[in-house]
C-alpha cells in the first residue's frame, strides 16, 4: 500500500476506570515491517484487538486504505484485508496441518459444501500447499495439529492468516515459545512475507524487534512513550526506564 498501511487517531479503550488504550494517534507506514513493542500491560494486544474488531473502540478512527474500519465487525475487516494471529494460538488441533489450511482457505473463497470432501476441491488444495510450503511446514503436511511444536503451531497460525489473503497481516508475539531455530525459521518466513504484505508485529524478543523492524512504536500504560528506528528506540532513555526501572525505583526496592 502506498502511504500509510494504517493510520490511528486518537483511538481509547477503557474498562471501567482502566485506560487499556490512551488516545493512540499514530501512521504505520507502508512497505516497512512495523513493530510494537512495551512492558506487559502496556496495552498492545488491546490495540491489536481494537485494529481487528474484536472489542469496540471508545472513540478515534482506524483507517485502512483510506477507510474507517473502527465500527466494522471482525469478519467485515477481514474481507478489507486486515488478517491477524493470535497470542494464544488457535488452530484445530484435531485436523492435520494441511486440512486446517484447507479449511480457511475454504473460509475465505466463501465456498460451502458439507456434503462434499474438502480434499475434492482442486484449487483449494494447491492453495493450501503453496502456504504449507511458505511457512516452512512441508514435512509436516499430514501432522495432526495437536501433535505439532508449539513452534509449528506458530507457523500454522501463520499460514491461516495468510489465507485471507491480507494486504496487513497482524502478528501478536509470533516467536512466543521458540527455540533458536525455530526462530530463525520464522524471523526469516516473516522477513519474506513482509516484502509483500505490511506487516504489524507485536513480539517481546527485543532481539528480533531490532534485527528485524524498520519502525518501532513503544506502548507504556496503554499510550505512545516512543516511536523510530531500532537505533532510536535502544538509545531512548525513557524506554529503558519502562522496561528496566530507574536507578530511584531500584534503590527503593
Amino acid at each position: 500500500m502506498a502511504g500509510a498501511a494504517l493510520r490511528l487517531s486518537g483511538v481509547t479503550k477503557r474498562f471501567g476506570g482502566l485506560v487499556a488504550v490512551d488516545g493512540v494517534t499514530i501512521d504505520f507506514a507502508g512497505g516497512k515491517l512495523n513493530a510494537i513493542i512495551g512492558p506487559n500491560g502496556a496495552g498492545k494486544t488491546t490495540l491489536f484487538n481494537l485494529i481487528t474488531g474484536e472489542i469496540p473502540a471508545d472513540s478515534g478512527r482506524i483507517e485502512f486504505a483510506g477507510k474507517d474500519i473502527a465500527r466494522l465487525k471482525p469478519h467485515q475487516i477481514v474481507r478489507r484485508g486486515v488478517s491477524r494471529t493470535l497470542q494464544i494460538k488457535s488452530v484445530f488441533g484435531g485436523l492435520s496441518v494441511i486440512d486446517n489450511i484447507r479449511a480457511a482457505v475454504l473460509t475465505n473463497r466463501g465456498i460451502k459444501a458439507p456434503f462434499r470432501l474438502v480434499s475434492s476441491f482442486k484449487s483449494v488444495s494447491a492453495r493450501a500447499d503453496e502456504l504449507i510450503e511458505e511457512v516452512g511446514l512441508t514435512g509436516h503436511r499430514e501432522t495432526i495439529a495437536s501433535a505439532l511444536s508449539y513452534g509449528d503451531v506458530a507457523l500454522l497460525e501463520m499460514a491461516l492468516a495468510l489465507a485471507a489473503e491480507p494486504k496487513l497481516l497482524l502478528l501478536d508475539e509470533p516467536i512466543c515459545g521458540m527455540g533458536p531455530q525455530e526462530t530463525e525459521r520464522a524471523v526469516a518466513m516473516i522477513r519474506r512475507i513482509a516484502k509483500r504484505i505490511d506487516v504489524i508485529l507485536i513480539e517481546h524478543d527485543m532481539e528480533v524487534v531490532f534485527d528485524i523492524a524498520d519502525f518501532i512504536m513503544v506502548m507504556a500504560q496503554g499510550g505512545i512513550l516512543a516511536t523510530g528506528t531500532a537505533a532510536d528506540i535502544a538509545s531512548n532513555l525513557a524506554v529503558q526506564e519502562a522496561y528496566l526501572g530507574s536507578p530511584e525505583d531500584e534503590l527503593a526496592c
